[in-house]
């Protein structure tokens, strides 16, 4: 679950910097049903809950996601992501609590933006291991692994030609990673309560700095309305893939 919440593509064209759209948002809460998927087998292992919130000028968001209670059996999960962040969805704050079976983790990461620049101050606990602080820095924008989700929403797919490329940075709380997004178009979709959607999908890969591939390779479904809502994040595993569809 936690490579859910997030092989450099191959394309002719790359957009460094493509444009935004006018995205506000309101106070939302948006439920998650978390699936996994291998061949002729769909189990219903876990849920998600995202929220985001106004806070001044800016926003507060967070991510809470869970096992049922028959997965817990198997393997327990209580993760939560919090962050706040500028009204461009630019991160001031990204926390990180990861609950699984007996491990405990805690990640804090204070970014700083000056000029086109961002630096942060990352502080990560581990039970009965000594705290370690990091630093971080990209000479762009960097996100975390929730406000970048926020960025994915604004992106404005319709001015944006199908196979077009944006890559941006993100702080996860002990390294840096270059994530690449490519744009595939819009893609009839079909949740799990049968609803049908267009959706603009999108294919996402993380590396370091030195080009290895960070975290498993992610497709993600956006609703085309102006809502911008996730409908559907698909992460493949080892053996199978875990799909995350909107319930409401």
């Amino acid at each position: 679950m936690r490579k859910l919440f997030l092989s450099i593509l191959t394309i002719a064209t790359i957009v460094m910097a493509p444009s935004v759209s006018a995205l506000t948002l309101s106070n939302e809460t948006l439920n998650y049903q978390i699936v996994y998927h291998w061949g002729v087998v769909w189990k219903h292992a876990g849920d998600a809950t995202l929220s985001v919130s106004k806070s001044g000028s800016g926003y507060n968001a967070r991510l809470t996601g869970k096992t049922r209670s028959w997965a817990d059996k198997i393997y327990t999960v209580r993760d939560t992501l919090k962050c706040s962040m500028l009204s461009n969805f630019r991160p001031v704050k990204y926390e990180k609590f990861t609950h699984e079976n007996s491990y405990y983790a805690h990640d804090i990461v204070a970014f700083n933006s000056s000029g086109s620049g961002t630096t942060a101050a990352c502080t990560r606990y581990r039970k009965n291991k000594p705290t370690a602080n990091i630093n971080l820095s990209h000479g762009g924008a960097a996100y975390d692994m929730l406000s970048v989700f926020y960025l994915l929403r604004s992106l404005d797919y319709q001015n944006m030609a199908a196979n077009k490329v944006y890559k941006t940075c993100v702080f996860s709380g002990k390294e840096k990673e270059t994530l690449t997004i490519k744009y595939v178009g819009i893609k009839p979709l079909q949740l799990r309560d049968k609803s049908r959607h267009q959706a603009f999908h999108l294919k996402l890969s993380f590396t370091t700095d030195n080009g290895k591939k960070s975290s498993d390779d992610i497709d993600a479904y956006i609703s085309t309305d102006a809502q911008r809502i996730p409908l559907l994040v698909v992460g493949k595993l080892k053996i199978g893939e875990i799909k995350c569809y909107y319930a409401k």
